[in-house]
């Protein structure tokens, strides 16, 4: 038996499964990505938990979009209080805060990564984002999701917000490597496939926002000779962007 071998197996079988299933989505995600470049609007990401990893993925990374903006509010991650910061999901008036902090405008676009998609702080934004006119893109794990109910009072979750709803094809639970005799798995895949995805995004962004003009505004690797192109991108951008 090797469990290494295979976490590696499912994680490719789920890759394949995105490729297979959620191009339209993605592309769909891409295109408004894409748009919100064009007109100089702003990308925001964000996840609770292990998922604000997902909102760091575009930012300021080699590759990475200039105009994005992660949600990354201390209490919601890990570093301060892991437990903690599940109590603080299930919390809606926390959007209060993050809409104080981030201010999203009408013609941005906004992407969750919540893998169950039911806490009240992930289906709150996407609600009160809606309202503000922001596109809202959702990434979960459609078998998580549907798998239990809704903890924000509405009875929705972010599935039913989304205008486009992502699926990261894993499985119940996140853990997919079933363990001998125990009832339990290890082997977390969604931050491996929620990492692909949204760069899958971005690349599609970029192809569809060049083809209407649109000259790129992406870093480089800070450790590869192109210091003056990142610090252009950083002057420009650091008084509006507010993690930079």
């Amino acid at each position: 038996m090797s469990l290494a071998k295979d976490y590696f197996n499912t994680v490719r079988n789920q890759v394949d499964l995105i490729g297979a299933s959620q191009m339209k989505g993605i592309e769909r995600a891409g295109d408004l990505f894409g748009q919100v470049l064009c007109r100089g609007q702003w990308i925001y990401l964000f996840g609770t938990g292990h998922s604000h990893m997902i909102a760091e993925e575009l930012f300021y990374r080699a590759g990475g979009l200039a105009r994005v903006r992660p949600i990354l509010y201390s209490p919601l991650m890990l570093h301060e209080s892991a437990t903690e910061s599940t109590l603080v999901e299930r919390d809606p008036s926390v959007v209060d805060d993050l809409l104080k902090a981030y201010p999203l405008a009408k013609g941005d676009v906004l992407l969750i990564a919540s893998n169950s998609g039911r806490n009240p702080v992930p289906v709150e934004l996407a609600i009160r984002a809606r309202d503000l006119g922001v596109s809202v893109v959702g990434l979960i794990n459609r078998q998580h999701s549907d798998a239990f109910e809704s903890r924000h009072a509405s009875g929705k979750k972010l599935a039913d917000l989304a205008d486009v709803v992502i699926d990261n094809c894993g499985v119940v639970g996140d853990a997919c490597v079933a363990l001998p005799g125990e009832g339990l798995s290890t082997g977390a895949a969604s931050t491996v496939t929620g990492a692909l995805i949204v760069q899958m995004i971005a690349c599609h962004a970029i192809e569809s926002a060049m083809a209407k003009g649109w000259q790129p505004e992406v870093y480089c690797s800070s450790n590869a000779g192109r210091a003056a192109h990142n610090d252009g991108l950083i002057e420009r951008y650091r008084s509006s962007v507010k993690h930079l």
